[in-house]
């Protein structure tokens, strides 16, 4: 089997009006027409898998990957080292995850082993420990009342809890106590300012105002995270959760060694996830799957990686098929209880939609 071509579908598919954010906070969601790309590999042999990249992946990278894939068996590439240059010959233990679009190349590439073999994703990287994952609801900037009614559906769809975008200038305390009106203390809320609590003062009074609703679930990112000092403060003097979005371990070794986070929003790409979150494991915190307001492909890829990670209990952020217009594949994640269910069909288990696809397409090329 060899790779005989590229498909790549430039994309940008709006988000969904109110869905995101309250008007009146903020006019336009902006991040919303940033495009993506989407990847079909092709080889002879007739199979296919897809992939996609994250919000503005330049498309030079993406042709640059593809063309290194030209002509290679799928099946005898070490995956972690897929786009690493090796025209030097030189071996470095360090260059995995490394490339041009490596993330999307990486799922596209997994994608099509596993319907190669038969298998699902997860079943090629480690294997599922868990047969669904958990997921909370999210919502943008929103107004005390239009955040009533995004718990009122979230409730309806079954979640269990909600992340929240957020600043410190805005009715915080009104925002959580609309929505216990609404779902009671046990529906939690992750508090995630993306460090627009500004200073270790500050969110220290907020948490101390919140912390009487008893529904928030932890505080994400509540200053600069090169702000140690200010989070030690934090920790020491607030009694909810604290935690950081990291991307990889030696963010996570920082974090650990200053005692600062009690739990981790992870990102990265598949095998970058795993051992982000094996670092996580070894110092014995807990973890969610992190995203950016993604597509169908990379949510569902997400899925499978949450899905292996025996710390990855906390609700996942798998959010695009409600906040955007389309999640361009055929049959949505489905959402069961506050959970995904694990995908077991072969590779990561979706189909690019391709009757919607030409609506959101800005531009189409093909390498090879």
């Amino acid at each position: 089997m060899k790779i005989k071509g590229v498909n790549i579908w430039t994309v940008v598919v709006p988000t969904i009006p109110g869905r995101v954010h309250s008007p009146e906070w903020v006019p336009e969601t902006g991040w919303d027409q940033v495009p993506k790309h989407l990847i079909r590999i092709d080889t002879d042999s007739g199979l296919s898998g897809i992939g996609e990249t994250g919000r503005g992946v330049p498309i030079e990278e993406v042709r640059q990957g593809a063309a290194r894939l030209l002509g290679r068996d799928p099946e005898r590439q070490t995956p972690q080292q897929l786009l690493a240059d090796r025209t030097d010959g030189v071996e470095d233990w360090l260059e995995v995850g490394v490339g041009p679009a490596y993330h999307a190349f990486e799922m596209a590439l997994f994608d099509l082993i596993g319907r190669a073999r038969g298998v699902p994703v997860h079943t090629l990287v480690g294997g599922a420990v868990r047969d669904r994952v958990k997921a909370d609801y999210w919502m943008g900037h929103q107004t005390p009342e239009d955040g009533k009614r995004s718990v009122e559906r979230a409730l309806r769809l079954g979640f269990k809890g909600v992340k929240i975008k957020c600043r410190i200038e805005e009715p915080m305390f009104a925002r959580l106590q609309a929505m216990r009106e609404v779902a009671g203390p046990e529906f939690k809320v992750t508090v995630d300012p993306n460090e627009r609590f500004h200073t270790a003062a500050q969110t220290i009074e907020l948490a101390a105002q919140l912390e009487t609703l008893g529904n928030v679930e932890v505080f994400e990112d509540p200053i600069p995270k090169s702000d140690l000092e200010g989070y030690c403060q934090i920790h020491e003097a607030i009694r909810l959760p604290v935690a950081m979005h990291l991307g990889d371990g030696a963010g996570i070794i920082r974090a650990v060694k200053a005692g600062v986070v009690d739990c981790l929003n992870l990102g990265g790409d598949l095998f970058g996830f795993m051992r982000n979150a094996a670092v996580a494991a070894a110092a014995g915190l807990r973890c969610w799957h992190g995203s950016g307001n993604d597509l169908g492909i990379m949510d569902t890829c997400y899925v499978h990686a949450a899905s292996v990670a025996p710390n990855c209990t906390m609700a996942s952020d798998f959010v695009g098929s409600w906040t955007r217009e389309d999640d361009l594949i055929t049959e949505p994640i489905c959402f069961v209880d506050g959970y995904v269910p694990t995908p077991m069909a072969p590779g990561l288990g979706c189909e690019l939609d391709m009757a919607a696809l030409p609506r959101y397409t800005k531009a189409f090329e093909v390498v090879g």
